[in-house]
């Protein structure tokens, strides 16, 4: 028996996942720079949701506006993308999610190995589920 998919459903899913990567990233800014202002912390770079280098450390604001924008942006996401999709929500939560990681690894030419960035990611996908 053949696999048979259509190619409109295709569409929609390919249009589905790229409506899901413009809001997770756009969320992922707005979040990150209300973090920026409200710790007033000057330099807000464009490379920041990527950054998984900054030293872990809970008396560092730049860290923790890292951690706490990276888990409100997949919270806010997960109703988001609720609203999107209607349905598959896990789906598509965890194709952004690896498309994130593999964006991540590109732009900082590195594969992430820091245990805190994947404890981080590890925690949200926990809360996700239980939406």
């Amino acid at each position: 028996m053949a696999l048979k998919v259509k190619t409109a459903e295709t569409k929609v899913v390919l249009l589905n996942l790229l409506i899901c990567m413009a809001v997770f990233y756009t969320v992922y800014y707005v979040v990150l720079s209300i973090g920026f202002a409200v710790f007033k912390i000057q330099m807000l770079d464009g490379l920041a949701p990527f950054d998984f280098k900054t030293n872990p450390s809970w008396f560092n604001p730049h860290y923790l506006v890292l951690v706490v924008s990276l888990e409100i942006t997949f919270f806010i996401c997960g109703l988001l993308f609720a609203l999107v999709v209607e349905e598959w929500v896990w789906d598509y939560a965890v194709t952004v999610t690896v498309i994130h990681i593999i964006i991540t690894s590109v732009v900082m030419s590195e594969f992430p190995l820091m245990l805190h960035w994947w404890l981080a990611l590890g925690k949200i996908k926990v809360q996700i589920t239980r939406i």
